[in-house]
């Protein structure tokens, strides 16, 4: 296994995580968006007014896309792991 296999095989794997990572952090991102605007409009600054709703949708997200993520973990186990342990 060469340098150029496992930078390779790194690359691969990192685009993956950024692959499965993108739904749920771009849903915290919005309903904090969200949150923080309607805190700044009514003045109210509380601190589980963000974290509840922040989490529920963080958690309906992971659920809804947890078949995105597996089938992204699936190919890149059979297109880069088994590959590089079959040579």
């Amino acid at each position: 296994m060469s340098q150029s296999d496992i930078m390779q095989l790194v690359n691969a794997h990192m685009w993956g995580a950024a692959l499965m990572s993108m739904p749920i952090l771009a849903v915290a991102l919005l309903v904090g968006l969200a949150i923080g605007l309607l805190q700044a409009l009514t003045s109210v600054q509380e601190l589980t007014l963000t974290f509840v709703p922040k989490l529920i949708a963080i958690l309906i997200v992971f659920f809804l896309t947890s078949g995105y993520m597996t089938q992204i973990l699936l190919d890149l186990f059979q297109n880069q792991v088994l590959a590089v342990a079959s040579r």
